[in-house]
């Protein structure tokens, strides 16, 4: 061992340091990689803690050629992490970096500080404390809070001294973390450069490395989980315009292919692929998974637009998109689990009529017999309701454990395919499973994982926006076709070649097209009210409010319905064949305005209670 007693002038913000020994040492790590090492303690250091050096390649050499006219010495400030750095965990990422790290700086030259700072600066018993709580829906920073620290304790003036008392006043610093920069500059060590390190993801790091990304601003091209596949660069990710610009680019096919739909039953392959190439069933996944994290105005939007090409369509889509969103508000465990193929984890969910669970060691045995599962025909899981004493549960389940029915024999709404799915006693453990209650409050679990604000959001009130919208988008649709009908067709026993030339027709022309803006405006207030209350952290929607938004979604229901009527009653009777359109949708929206946020008369009797402050006779959620 050589003892140095040499003291270099530190950065003038920072008390002086010594180099109290250096010693070389043979590195080696699990994988083969080998270098050699100058391993340096010191005297001195503000925070009184045995922070080590690392010298590697030819750091000297680099010290003689600082910027700007040389590269100048690599660095890397590397905290402390026992369960990465030593037994291989891959809740973080601290292991593959700090073997990265090696490797570059020893190729580069400069050092490798070796901070005692675990957890951030909390220790390592309370690192432990705050992976119990991450397992309970916290992220990492927010787990610290909770425990009464600091989201990021640490403090650089160590590494500073360090650095200075090597001569090291202006260095290339290897970090994808902002404020190990900031803090370096502040202490008067010239970063040069910022060298982005990997993305050393894991099936169990993502979401702390997502988590790094959206809350400390860490440079991270973070791919989607358990995917080789990178995530687009923000320029990358569309805009709301750009999204619904090329959903609009689709409606052409989805009217093509209409007819196919709806002999299938179910959402052809070719329609599927291009909403998934377009990244339709991205649009609510939160961004930390690699979703677009979009808000109500944009979903409702894609719905509507759907709909104008194929009403089947927009409706699986729509609910698909939703239940995505659904998934997202469930603890860690599972979103690791469905998350790691990618953003936009597509199931289904239903919950008419409750299944029964029975408590059994390790989770629930349930059975029962669900309708109306929309999205089941495209679906990797299942989200079933069930009863379990006084509580209702929802249960996630993959579909290759249940029984698909084929029963979806229906007069519209054929192409949606939304069979019945049964299960006799299948076992679901308990972390795939969740109050129901629980799951629709704007404080889920999913909550407390993403920033997204559609997340922090009451589940039932975001439920009733795909009826509205498929059956506002379909009668715009029917428009059309009713305009372009008209500019050609001669109707019998009357003097004009065209059914444009007729005043008659003229009135009923216009009387669709104001009944389709009518129900447009109904449908864009509803949005607005809901989207205000989205926009309010906590929620906060009044009895007034819901009933707002509830009575403008049924009347807008209502009027694209009676279009729908005068248009059919004025086409003619070639219309009726299966092969024209305009009787699909007729059938569609019939279906359509059943669906219970279409439903006239417990609407209007709530609205018109909410509407007088006499109050809800039903629970205000549920409404």
């Amino acid at each position: 061992m050589t003892v140095v007693s040499e003291t270099i002038a530190p950065p003038s913000s920072a008390a002086p340091a010594a180099v109290r020994s250096q010693v070389t040492v043979p590195l080696r790590f699990p994988d083969g990689f080998t270098a050699t090492a100058e391993v340096l303690t010191f005297h001195g250091l503000a925070d009184g803690k045995e922070h080590l050096l690392l010298a590697l390649g030819e750091w000297e050499q680099a010290l003689l050629n600082p910027a700007p006219a040389g590269p100048g010495p690599l660095v890397r400030l590397h905290s402390e992490c026992l369960t990465g750095d030593v037994f291989g965990s891959q809740c973080c990422d601290c292991g593959p970096q700090l073997r990265e790290a090696v490797e570059q700086i020893a190729g580069a030259g400069g050092f490798l500080l070796y901070l005692r700072q675990e957890g951030r600066g909390i220790g390592l018993y309370s690192k432990l404390d705050a992976y119990a709580l991450q397992d309970a829906g916290l992220d990492t920073y927010e787990a610290n809070v909770a425990l009464g620290r600091g989201e990021d304790e640490r403090d650089y003036t160590a590494a500073a001294q360090m650095l200075g008392a090597l001569g090291a006043s202006a260095v290339r610093l290897l970090s994808n973390n902002p404020d190990k920069a900031a803090q370096l500059t502040a202490l008067g060590i010239d970063v040069t450069e910022q060298v982005p390190t990997g993305v050393h993801l894991s099936p169990a790091n993502h979401r702390y490395l997502a988590a790094k990304r959206d809350h400390t601003a860490h440079t991270l091209d973070l791919p989607p989980a358990g995917t080789g596949q990178d995530l687009p660069p923000a320029a990358a990710v569309p805009t709301p315009e750009d999204l619904l610009a090329r959903v609009d680019a689709l409606i052409p096919g989805l009217r093509e292919r209409a007819e196919e739909t709806e002999r299938l039953r179910r959402i052809p392959e070719s329609t599927m692929e291009e909403l998934k190439e377009a990244g339709v069933f991205h649009l609510l996944s939160p961004k930390a998974v690699g979703g677009f994290g979009m808000g109500l105005e944009t979903y409702a939007q894609v719905v509507r637009r759907l709909a104008r090409g194929c009403p089947s369509t927009a409706w699986s889509a729509g609910h698909l998109i939703e239940h995505v969103w659904m998934l997202a508000r469930w603890p860690r465990e599972v979103q690791d689990e469905v998350f790691a193929g990618g953003p936009a984890p597509l199931a289904a969910a239903t919950g008419a009529p409750v299944g029964a669970a029975e408590k059994v060691p390790g989770g629930f045995s349930i059975s029962g017999r669900w309708s109306f599962a929309s999205g089941v025909m495209h679906s990797e899981w299942a989200l079933l309701a069930v009863q379990h004493e006084n509580v209702r549960l929802q249960c996630l389940v993959p579909m290759s454990d249940v029984e698909l029915l084929d029963v979806w024999h229906t007069a519209g709404l054929r192409g949606t395919g939304s069979n019945d799915i049964r299960a006799e006693k299948l076992f679901v453990p308990e972390y795939r499973t969740l109050d129901w209650a629980l799951l629709g409050a704007a404080d889920n679990p999913g909550s407390r994982i993403h920033r997204d604000p559609i997340i922090h959001t009451p589940m039932a009130t975001f439920l009733n926006m795909v009826a509205p919208a498929a059956t506002l988008g379909a009668a715009e649709h029917a428009v059309e076709l009713f305009r372009e009908r008209m500019m050609v067709r001669k109707v019998k026993h009357t003097v004009e070649n065209r059914q444009a030339d007729s005043p008659l027709a003229q009135a009923r022309f216009s009387q669709a097209y104001g009944l389709v803006a009518t129900a447009r405006l109904h449908w864009e207030e509803a949005v607005r009210v809901l989207s205000a209350a989205f926009k309010c952290q906590p929620f906060t929607l009044t009895d007034e409010e819901r009933a707002r938004y509830r009575l403008s979604l049924a009347l807008s229901g209502e009027a694209s319905a009676e279009a729908v009527r005068l248009i059919m009653t004025g086409s003619g009777g070639s219309v009726h064949r299966l092969s024209h359109p305009l009787q699909r949708i007729q059938r569609d929206v019939n279906v359509l305005l059943n669906h219970a946020s279409l439903t006239m008369d417990p609407i209007l009797e709530q609205a018109g209670r909410g509407l007088l402050g006499l109050g809800f006779t039903i629970p205000a959620e549920t409404f």
